[in-house]
């Protein structure tokens, strides 16, 4: 990689962090980049391009975080850096419409079966809260169902049994939620289908769980969802923040062929950018304000460089940049599981697409518990400050996803390997 620090000013990671303590809680501002789980302290990245990262110190990493799925194309991508750089010549916000959103939706129309109005928010938070929101004001209903050990945001009523940081940090929720926010929230496990019956109004599910590492939904289970809701009357909610537009430009519609009634979108879809929307057909979406009486607003929301930034990086994929990415993960996943094999370890690297996860364990990772039985071992903590040591970053986390972008190369993931290789019999 091009050396891409021209002039190396910054401070250490270490004096970095220990400024960072003095005035973010815990140094970071999401509690999964703290490396709790993992142990050690964070490095702190100066740049990126492609396929890697270059940390405050110079060290270079082989970057598998790619700000958890966001990236598609890579860190800096030229085309994406002119695109925002255009827009931001023109203006940053102007809490008016702009032609960038109402292109940035059309693209999502045109690209998710049965998808037909968007509104975009500024995170994916935001988004799956709004969609609940908008589940009960269109039933009438107050009840959810969710699935232990899938994140939907941060928002009260979502975090109960929640993957991703609250994972990472062993919370079963959170401090200063109340009981009455929780109080219709009801969780089953993944991949199981719950009863569904005419008090639930929507069941909110990640259609393929990653965030507790990647488990993919059971042959059937998308489809007993989608059959139960439409006996009760209740909305199916898939929750694509990470998988929409990252396993397949439809998302987990066009994968597995089941269509919910709201979908909520993030990450790729800002190219980098914050961003997040929610979506779904007329006659649910006509029911938001200020068309209809459920109420939803954001200042920022499709924000000028956001949608600059998603248009840029949806304008140069297609079906076949998908295809290429998830026979590239395929590939990668069975070389990562033989050579964790041949260490004498039980690995799993399960697939869905272009995303791949990691668990360690004999049993089959079908759900939240199996994730959690795997995290246990600490087998994952050891890989990853091994491979972290070896100029290597994933996630700092085992229930995270490991994402490769259409940036990395066959070196990349040769490399990768062979350092997976070489650790893995010291892992046991």
């Amino acid at each position: 990689m091009p050396e891409i620090l021209s002039n190396n000013t910054l401070s250490s990671n270490t004096e970095l962090f220990s400024r960072a303590v003095r005035v973010i809680p815990g140094g970071v501002n999401s509690p999964v980049r703290s490396f709790a789980s993992v142990g050690g302290m964070p490095y702190f990245v100066a740049k990126g391009e492609g396929s890697r990262i270059v940390d405050v110190e110079g060290t270079s990493y082989i970057d598998y975080v790619q700000s958890y799925g966001a990236s598609l194309l890579g860190h800096a991508h030229p085309v994406v850096v002119e695109a925002v750089s255009s827009a931001a010549r023109l203006g940053v916000t102007f809490g008016a419409p702009t032609l960038a959103e109402v292109e940035l939706a059309e693209k999502i129309c045109s690209s998710v079966p049965g998808c037909e109005q968007v509104r975009l928010t500024s995170s994916g938070t935001e988004a799956a809260m709004s969609a609940i929101r908008l589940a009960r004001g269109f039933t009438g209903r107050d009840r959810i169902i969710k699935f232990a050990g899938c994140y939907h945001g941060h928002s009260d009523a979502l975090l109960a049994s929640a993957g991703s940081g609250v994972a990472t940090l062993a919370l079963p929720g959170s401090a200063g939620v109340p009981v009455s926010a929780v109080a219709e929230t009801m969780v089953y496990p993944y991949n199981q289908v719950p009863p569904i019956d005419s008090s639930v109004a929507c069941v909110i599910v990640e259609p393929v769980a990653a965030n507790m590492g990647v488990v993919p939904p059971r042959p059937g289970f998308l489809e007993g969802l989608r059959v139960a809701c439409d006996r009760a009357g209740a909305l199916l909610i898939f929750d694509e923040v990470i998988t929409g537009f990252r396993i397949a430009k439809g998302g987990a519609a066009q994968l597995y062929g089941v269509i919910p009634d709201l979908w909520c979108f993030g990450k790729v879809i800002g190219g980098g950018l914050p961003i997040g929307a929610y979506a779904g057909p007329r006659r649910i979406m006509e029911m938001v304000a200020p068309v209809g009486p459920v109420y939803q607003a954001g200042t920022l929301s499709g924000n000028p460089l956001a949608t600059a930034a998603g248009l840029a990086v949806l304008s140069l994929v297609d079906d076949g940049s998908y295809k290429e990415l998830s026979s590239k993960v395929a590939g990668f996943a069975e070389e990562m599981r033989m050579a964790l094999s041949y260490g004498g370890l039980d690995p799993q690297v399960p697939t869905a697409g272009t995303l791949m996860g990691l668990f360690f364990g004999k049993e089959e990772v079908v759900d939240y518990e199996g994730a959690k039985a795997s995290a246990s071992t600490g087998i994952y903590n050891r890989l990853f400050h091994g491979l972290l040591a070896k100029g290597i970053a994933f996630p700092p986390s085992p229930y995270e996803a490991l994402f490769v972008s259409l940036a990395h190369t066959e070196e990349d993931l040769e490399i990768t390997v062979a350092a997976v290789a070489d650790l893995a019999k010291t892992l046991t």
